[in-house]
This record gives C-alpha cells, sequence and structure tokens, in this order.
C-alpha cells in the first residue's frame, strides 16, 4: 500500500497517483490506512513521528528536491529508502530565477531602483552577457540545466562542485582550492547546493570576501549555504552589489530579521522552483513500478545517499 502526505495539493496528488498507478491500494491523510500494509509514502512535511506508524515501511518518496529536514527526523529507520525529486518541472524554473537577478545584475536595474529614489538621472554603461562571469555552485541534475542554459544564453559560465564533476562546455572546479580559485573570478554567483554538514556556511566571511567587488550573489539551494551575519556585513560594507535570497535558515523569515528591509536584499518565500505535479507523480510511478518488479532502491534516479545528505 501507497500512503499520500500532502496537505496542501492532497486531492491533485491523490488523482494524479491513481491515475498513474490503477491497479495500486492508495490511502491518504487524514484516512486510516492498515498501517502493516504500507510499504510505501509520498510526503511533503509530513508531522513529528509521522513514519513511527509504519513498522514495514520500505521507502519515502519526498514531494521536493531538498531532504535535508528528513534526514534531521527521528522516526526514519536507517533501512528505509530515501528517494527525492530529479527534476519535476523544477530545472526550467530555477533557470528562470537565475537568469532573473542575472539580468537584474547586468542590465544595472539595482542602481536605477537607488537612482529613481533619489530622483536621479543616470544612464548606466552598457554591459554584454558575454562580459558577465556566473559561477554556479552545485553541479547536480538542476545546477547543471542551468549552467548550459545560461551559456547557451551567451554568458561565461563556470560551476563548482564538492567532487571532481566534468560537463561538456562548463569550466568546472572542486573542493576548497577550486572554490578559492573560482571566487575571485565570479561577477554573479548562483548555488543551488543541498543543505549538508559540509556546505553550512561554505560561504564564510573569508570566502565572501574573496568574490570581487560589486559582484551579486544568488542562493535559490539552502539558507544554511551563508553566513548570514558575514552577508550583511559584506552588504553594508559595499563590497557586494545585492543579493537575491529565496531560502533562509529559519523560514518564514521571521518578521524582525534584518534581510526584510535591507535596501541590497531582494527577498523571495522560497520560489525559485516549485515542484510540478503532473511530473512529481509520473516520476514516483515510475520510480515504484521499478521497485514493485525487483529493481533495487539505489538504482533510482533521486535515491539519497544518507552520508551525502542529498
Amino acid at each position: 500500500m501507497l500512503y499520500l502526505y500532502s496537505p496542501d495539493q492532497q486531492d491533485v496528488y491523490l488523482r494524479l497517483l491513481k491515475d498513474a498507478l490503477p491497479d495500486w491500494p492508495i490511502a491518504c491523510w487524514p484516512e486510516e490506512a492498515d498501517a502493516e500494509k504500507v510499504r510505501f509514502a509520498v510526503v511533503w512535511s509530513p508531522p513529528k513521528d509521522f513514519f513511527a506508524r509504519f513498522p514495514k515501511l520500505q521507502a519515502i518518496f519526498v514531494l521536493a528536491a531538498g531532504v535535508d529536514a528528513l534526514l534531521r527526523r527521528g522516526d526514519v529507520p536507517q533501512d528505509v529508502a530515501i528517494v527525492r525529486l530529479t527534476d519535476a518541472g523544477m530545472a526550467q524554473q530555477m533557470t528562470e530565477y537565475c537568469l532573473y537577478g542575472l539580468l537584474h545584475y547586468q542590465r544595472q536595474m539595482d542602481i536605477y531602483l537607488q537612482q529613481q529614489k533619489a530622483a536621479q538621472w543616470i544612464q548606466q554603461p552598457a554591459r554584454l552577457a558575454d562580459s558577465l562571469r556566473v559561477t554556479v555552485l552545485g553541479l547536480g541534475q538542476l545546477g547543471t540545466h542551468v549552467a548550459h542554459d545560461l551559456k547557451r544564453l551567451g554568458y561565461r559560465v563556470s560551476g563548482w562542485s564538492r567532487r571532481p564533476r566534468e560537463i561538456d562546455g562548463i569550466a568546472c572546479a572542486h573542493g576548497e582550492a577550486g572554490l578559492r580559485a573560482l571566487l575571485p573570478e565570479t561577477d554573479v554567483l548562483f548555488s543551488v547546493l543541498p543543505a549538508t554538514p559540509e556546505t553550512r556556511h561554505l560561504l564564510d566571511a573569508k570566502r565572501l570576501d574573496l568574490l570581487p567587488k560589486d559582484s551579486a550573489i544568488i542562493n535559490a539551494g539552502r539558507g544554511s549555504l551563508i553566513d548570514q551575519n558575514a552577508l550583511l556585513a559584506c552588504l553594508d560594507k559595499d563590497r557586494l552589489r545585492f543579493a537575491l535570497l529565496d531560502v533562509f535558515v529559519e523560514e518564514p523569515l521571521p518578521e524582525n530579521h534584518p534581510f526584510w528591509r535591507h535596501p541590497r536584499i531582494i527577498l523571495t518565500p522560497h520560489v525559485a522552483a516549485d515542484t510540478v505535479p503532473e511530473e512529481a507523480a509520473r516520476q514516483i510511478a515510475a520510480s515504484l513500478r521499478t521497485l514493485a518488479e525487483g529493481g533495487a532502491a539505489g538504482s533510482l534516479a533521486g535515491f539519497v545517499d544518507r552520508a551525502r545528505g542529498y
């Protein structure tokens, strides 16, 4: 049996999963189900101890690309597979979000907004795409998609990952040495990194200071990537032109947080790339059929390596 928990879009996902898996028994919250028969769960942000009720659970499918919250829980046994979404319509949205921030920088809209407030009519010099150095932090499926899209649009694109990667047409760097070499050669830094112990405060004060003056940051990965106090200090010292932030250490962002009213921060409420239900259901159904036919969970796209955190 498959059990669904997605309060915000319960009816949508239930319909889609039933259409994709017509022979499967599917129950959904708050419906009661025989817990002994539940082998698989499809979830979005389930409540505390949710999984403890299912003693024979084999796999959890997460309706998102990020799994850091799930990995911190105490009710998910180590032998239960966790599978995240690998795209589900998010890649194109991620490119669009990055491009919005990139054009804001390239066409100097942040400067024009400041001039508007001061009633200043000053035309800034034009800057073409091939003069902008863009670095993508995180070269998984989403990051690679964004890097290729920006490259096709004429930007000078590099990528960074914790481990070596080779991507056609993209200059790739990895590890601490690679990051330290790449940051000074970056005009716009875009992150889609997951939250892991290794990425926490990856952009601390020392590494932020490696970015050139008047560069910009776009963060659509996880809020823990950036040392928030260090970022504020860089913005206040005019070291960075602006930051476009979609993710935060605490969400929703507290009302008294300084990010809300900072003149150099553009803030969005974790909307850079939303899951498209139709694509998510198709992907999950395909994985469930693979498991039902005897396939190994580790072979599934999106299978989470707990040691790596994604």
